[in-house]
């Protein structure tokens, strides 16, 4: 049986009055009283920022690809110069740890229709080509992960809205996640809507939507916290 491990990312660049990242706080509150927090890493995504990746990562990565699935020790090897040294040394701990979490919780605020620029740093870096596949016996690595993404967004992007086609936010996150091999059923997606209709006058007519949103998220949360065992 593996250990509970818990893996929270916050990626807001505001660090108070941030609905994503109260949300992932609840969360991570219910883990670690369940838990404790020795098994618990949190990492700040805007405040301490993952490097963006280079042209000696593309490199080594290629190399990789064509090489097969490979472990991190192999990927380390193949490393031909310094610069490829320090981006396989900067990308293996952000693999590894992903790789170790039985659990991963995502605060995602929607920054211009998408992710922030922390979050998509630390995305492009640990999607390293077969970083999560077994390489003895090609399974896929993050099939039991479950991740939970905590989805904020200033406007109305849900289901039968009318900028419904202009969430690049939660597909994009759904795609990487199922492309890293998560599986479909644990992979739990909130959303909190409309939560800058206190502050835009254009939404002002919507803090009654938004505080039922709100209150919905933080149900849906407290229901994932609760869903965490030590059965992983």
């Amino acid at each position: 049986m593996t250990s509970a491990t818990l893996l929270h990312l916050d990626s807001s660049i505001s660090p108070a009055g941030s609905v994503s990242r109260a949300l992932t706080a609840r969360f991570a509150a219910v883990w670690r009283a369940r838990h404790g927090a020795a098994r618990l890493r949190h990492r700040d995504l805007a405040a301490d920022p993952v490097p963006a990746v280079r042209a000696a990562y593309e490199a080594l990565g290629r190399r990789a690809e064509r090489k097969g699935v490979l472990s991190p020790d192999d990927v380390a090897a193949l490393a031909e110069t310094p610069d490829e040294e320090h981006e396989w040394a900067l990308t293996r701990s952000l693999v590894e740890e992903l790789r170790a979490a039985t659990t991963v919780l995502l605060g995602a605020p929607m920054y211009n229709l998408t992710v922030s620029a922390g979050l998509k740093a630390w995305i492009d870096r640990i999607s390293f080509p077969g970083a999560y596949v077994d390489a003895g016996t090609g399974e896929r690595l993050l099939r039991d992960t479950r991740v939970v993404v905590v989805a904020a967004r200033g406007g109305g992007y849900g289901p039968g809205t009318p900028r419904e086609h202009l969430d690049f936010q939660v597909p994009y996150l759904r795609a990487c996640f199922t492309g890293l091999g998560v599986a479909e059923d644990n992979l739990h997606i909130v959303t909190a809507e409309l939560t800058r209709a206190a502050d835009v006058p254009a939404l002002n007519g919507l803090q009654p939507l938004a505080a039922r949103s709100l209150a919905r998220a933080e149900a849906a949360v407290d229901a994932m916290a609760a869903m965490v065992t030590d059965d992983r």
